[in-house]
C-alpha cells in the first residue's frame, strides 16, 4: 500500500501558517514506510483552498503542517486525511518523529540552545 504525506514549507521547515505556503513537499512511501519519492511542488500563489485541493488530488493520507484553519482542519479530517497540526521546526525532524510514531500535534521541534546546552 502506498501511503503520501504532504508538509508545507517554508525553506527547510514546516510551513507556519497552511494558508500561507507556496511550497509544498510530498513525500512517498511504500510499505514499511520505505521514501519511494519525494517531490516538491511549487504553487503560484499562497491559497488554502489552492492547497486543500492539490492534497487532495495527490490522493495525501497524512498532512504535516503548522497552524490551519479550523475549516480547512474539519474539511480534510472529513476526507479521512490525519492531521499533525501545529507542527514547527525542521520537515526532515518531523517526518522521522512521525515515521517513529512519536510526533504529536503542536510539537516544537527547533534546535534550542539554553544556557549554553542544546535542548
Amino acid at each position: 500500500m502506498i501511503h503520501k504525506i504532504t508538509i508545507p514549507l517554508y525553506h527547510e521547515e514546516v510551513a507556519p501558517r497552511f494558508d500561507m505556503a507556496t511550497e509544498v513537499l510530498i513525500i512517498i512511501l511504500s510499505k514499511d514506510n520505505i521514501i519511494e519519492e519525494k517531490k516538491t511542488i511549487i504553487l503560484p500563489r499562497s491559497s488554502a483552498d489552492d492547497l486543500s485541493h492539490l492534497i487532495l488530488s495527490e490522493h495525501t493520507n497524512t498532512l504535516i503542517c503548522g497552524a490551519i484553519e479550523e475549516e480547512y482542519y474539519q474539511f480534510l479530517k472529513w476526507k479521512k486525511i490525519d492531521i499533525y497540526d501545529s507542527i514547527a521546526g525542521d520537515w526532515s525532524r518531523a517526518f522521522h518523529f512521525w515515521s517513529k510514531n512519536t510526533l504529536k500535534p503542536g510539537d516544537i521541534l527547533s534546535n534550542r540552545t539554553i544556557e549554553g546546552k542544546n535542548v
